[in-house]
């Protein structure tokens, strides 16, 4: 039970910004997608091999189970990708290599926009509220590539996965002017002056920072 309450910690963050944006009034227009899925097994769960045909038409072979949180959440992009719409942010606790790369509490980001980017640095550091850029390299595309589908949901070898996890997503937001994922932990390990142990805030005080100054 405990490791699903922190598998939820993306929704429950852009649950928590969505309202803070509400509460604000701020002039925005609005749009929030929680994908969520029942991960138990059943007769028609994924099976390692299986091909899944996604939202937005491309295939992807499942090579791990565990990788289901990918899927959802790609076909989520896909549909927030179907209208025309100036900057999607994702937030999901996707990949213990994000936390193996930076640990708990500094969630990392990926985004192909430099002037996003920018923006994310410096409201992160007028809040204190820590993140860090993580590069989309695509040099390692070619690692989320299959023979007999367009993707595989979890590239062998393990080298990377945040980064081949950001660039999987990538593949379902083609027409959005900006967008930008992040990978976060959403918890907090243990007891600190201002916050006990449990579901923890990342990044969604720099988002704020930033979409208050009508920036993006």
């Amino acid at each position: 039970m405990l490791l699903m309450k922190k598998d939820m910690g993306g929704a429950a963050n852009v649950m928590g910004l969505a309202l803070m944006i509400m509460d604000a009034k701020l002039k925005i227009d609005l749009r929030v997608l929680v994908p969520v899925v029942e991960n138990s097994i059943s007769a028609n769960a994924f099976r390692p091999g299986d091909i899944y045909r996604s939202r937005k038409g491309l295939t992807v072979q499942i090579d791990n189970t565990d990788a289901e949180g990918r899927l959802i959440l790609a076909d989520a992009l896909a549909y927030a990708d179907e209208e025309e719409t100036g900057l999607i942010v994702d937030m999901a606790t996707l990949t213990g290599a994000a936390r193996v790369a930076l640990g708990p509490d500094l969630p990392p980001f990926f985004t192909d926009d430099d002037d996003l980017a920018h923006e994310l640095t410096d409201s992160s550091l007028s809040v204190d509220d820590p993140m860090w850029r993580m590069p989309l390299y695509m040099g390692y595309d070619k690692d989320i590539a299959t023979r007999i589908a367009d993707l595989t949901n979890a590239p062998s070898g393990g080298m990377a996965g945040s980064i081949t996890a950001a660039l999987f997503l990538k593949r379902f937001v083609t027409k959005a002017k900006s967008w930008v994922h992040f990978d976060i932990f959403g918890w907090a390990q243990s007891e600190r002056p201002h916050s006990p142990v449990g579901g923890e805030a990342q990044a969604i005080r720099a988002l704020y920072h930033m979409l208050s100054k009508g920036k993006k």
